[in-house]
């Protein structure tokens, strides 16, 4: 199975990215199944019904999410009714939603876990412990099992690649926006990313308005962030090839457009 996994979708022009590259992408690497973080995909916090629909329509499977699930609070209404969007799994068992989810192409099974760091972020149940629990889960159903782990820190997150390494098919890093270049397998055959990146505006600060974030740190006063509509796009995301029998991982591709770097057929 040869999973795509596309990192933060930042605002309406991470959106437009999605649109225009997924069909290319599928096309060229061949693609199975294609993920990607949502957290930010309404003006940077959240998401909506609206949103979750259209990216499956341009050909998402699973949609996962992170410190900004909650923002839209309409997601509340919908989360429990829709088999595709799941939310960090380490989250209190008693919020809506569920930790991960299942999608079968091919006659192949890819199980999909979503976990939160704890580290210089808001606190949350242990990601070691509920991850292992639902490790036990997962391979009942296939050895293909695939982790987005959104973190702040990077030990945290090659922790958890290590905890995972032989157990998990692929271990990708989200939230910091930034593609880090240390894709590998690890020895006992998972893939793992610190972070996979963001897909959105490219001339900006992690996805928003770079002036109103110099302003901050400037001045270190209030600002609100907001997400630019307008200018220059970026894509950042990974390919990563299965063993449909092991469930080990057997490369991982870095994969990053924009105008700069254009995509190459």
């Amino acid at each position: 199975m040869r999973v795509l996994f596309i990192g933060d979708i930042v605002g309406s022009m991470g959106r437009e990215m999605v649109e225009e590259y997924l069909p290319r992408l599928k096309k060229k690497y061949q693609i199975d199944v294609v993920i990607v973080n949502g957290e930010n995909a309404a003006a940077g916090r959240g998401i909506t019904k609206k949103i979750y629909q259209d990216l499956l329509y341009m050909g998402v499977d699973v949609v996962t999410m992170g410190n900004h699930t909650w923002d839209q609070k309409e997601i509340f209404d919908f989360i429990d009714d829709v088999d595709y969007l799941i939310r960090p799994a380490n989250f209190s068992k008693d919020a809506p939603g569920r930790g991960m989810t299942s999608i079968s192409k091919s006659g192949t099974t890819l199980s999909v876990i979503n976990l939160h760091g704890r580290t210089f972020l808001p606190p949350h149940d242990d990601p070691f412990e509920k991850v292992a629990e639902l490790m036990e889960e997962a391979k009942k159903i296939s050895p293909l099992v695939f982790v987005d782990f959104h973190a702040e820190a990077t030990s945290e997150k090659m922790a958890i690649g290590w905890f995972l390494d032989g157990k998990a098919s692929a271990v990708v890093g989200t939230h910091t926006h930034i593609q880090t270049a240390d894709n590998r397998i690890l020895p006992q055959g998972t893939a793992y990313i610190t972070d996979v990146g963001m897909t959105g505006p490219y001339d900006a600060i992690l996805g928003m308005k770079k002036e109103d974030v110099l302003y901050r740190f400037q001045t270190n006063l209030p600002a609100r962030f907001e997400v630019p509509k307008a200018g220059r796009k970026m894509l950042s995301g990974v390919v990563i090839d299965i063993d449909d029998v092991t469930g080990k991982s057997n490369s991982i591709e870095r994969v990053y457009i924009n105008e700069d770097s254009p995509f190459q057929n």
